[in-house]
């Protein structure tokens, strides 16, 4: 049966390139095209970059193509826009895996940039994955050419070089070490600021209380739904903390305790008004890390997650920070405010390379070489 899909799947990808052949013949235009599976609205990243880049060439184009694959059908469709903005623009910015750019044959002229969806790295992906339970087969990746075409990857530090070589399968060659644009907004206190009086006007109980954020990562197979973060609010004292919690934007389990503030827009919004942080195997640890603030682990399934998804180093022990199953550690660790941040801050360092200009700067400096 699987052998029958991969035909079909073949079939498919040959109509489509003999499509995208006509649409090649279009001319290619002054513009920039992001693309991104993500999310279904513009991601902080490109509105960042975008902005940049209109407010330095008003003459080019932006377009913007975000969404998320929920549904293959419709996703099909969106592939054809794909196809059209790809092969009229100049350059395209990725920030995960792009079926079109990956499996089709672009012009000589445009320029593929991959600047992947997280700071820093963390779990191993793409081709470092192949024939494990949360990766794909060798003979799906070759046949949809996972990866390839990209012309630069940027990385937040060449400590990661070697991870990102085996999971996208390229050469060194093409790897730049710029952080992520949002790297910008961590270290700028005026932003903190802003954020902090939207956030404390729409939500006032934050400013009442001690905040602690909990951030858990994608899991693909989620057990035992809401249970976990259950067993984190019943060691919490709700009269001197407050908790915040927005599930992985690919995780459909959803916490019914109104307790627990959900009324915000993101993760990354909320880090600003956070007193403490409570995650897992998220790669949020380095935004975290960039704001200096306490950070403790809750491994409540980490024999079972190690077991499905290897890491790129050994986070029991580099980072320095508390790693238990328990909630009620974590919790006597938040009351008596202990957090041991130097080997932590370190680790962010080597694993974070800030450049003298801004992030964003830089990544529309690099863009414009190739407009």
């Amino acid at each position: 049966m699987q052998q029958i899909k991969y035909f079909i799947l073949k079939i498919c990808i040959f109509i489509l390139k003999i499509i995208y052949s006509f649409i090649k013949l279009f001319p290619t235009k002054q513009k920039v095209t992001f693309v991104s599976r993500q999310s279904n609205s513009i991601t902080l990243d490109f509105k960042l970059l975008i902005e940049e880049l209109n407010k330095k060439y008003p003459n080019y184009k932006t377009i913007v193509l975000t969404k998320k694959i929920d549904n293959k059908f419709k996703y099909i469709f969106h592939m054809f826009r794909q196809m059209y903005h790809i092969a009229t623009s100049k350059v395209v910015i990725l920030d995960s895996y792009c079926i079109v750019i990956s499996l089709l044959k672009h012009k000589k002229k445009l320029t593929v940039i991959q600047i992947w969806h997280a700071i820093g790295s963390m779990k191993k992906f793409g081709y470092a994955m192949i024939g494990k339970e949360e990766g794909t087969t060798a003979q799906l990746a070759k046949i949809m050419h996972m990866h390839q075409n990209y012309n630069i990857v940027l990385i937040s530090s060449f400590s990661f070089i070697k991870d990102f070589e085996e999971g996208f399968g390229i050469s060194k060659n093409i790897v730049k070490e710029i952080p992520l644009p949002r790297v910008d907004l961590l270290l700028d206190k005026n932003y903190k600021k802003q954020v902090q009086d939207k956030l404390y006007k729409r939500i006032p109980q934050l400013k009442n209380k001690k905040n602690i954020l909990y951030c858990s990562t994608f899991r693909k197979k989620q057990q035992n739904g809401c249970k976990n973060i259950q067993d984190l609010i019943n060691e919490i004292d709700f009269s001197k903390y407050n908790l915040l919690y927005k599930p992985h934007p690919f995780n459909t389990i959803k916490c019914e305790d109104k307790r627990v503030i959900t009324n915000f827009e993101s993760t990354f919004e909320a880090l600003f008004v956070a007193d403490y942080v409570i995650c897992d195997y998220s790669s949020i640890i380095y935004e975290v890390g960039l704001l200096k603030l306490p950070l403790y682990l809750y491994a409540y399934d980490w024999n079972e997650y190690k077991a499905k998804r290897e890491l790129n180093f050994d986070i029991e022990h580099d980072t320095g920070l508390l790693f238990t199953d328990d909630p009620k550690k974590i919790i006597y660790e938040i009351e008596n405010n202990n957090f041991y941040n130097k080997k932590f801050e370190q680790f962010v360092k080597k694993n974070v390379t800030i450049p003298k200009e801004k992030c964003t700067t830089k990544i529309v400096e690099l863009i414009s070489k190739y407009m």
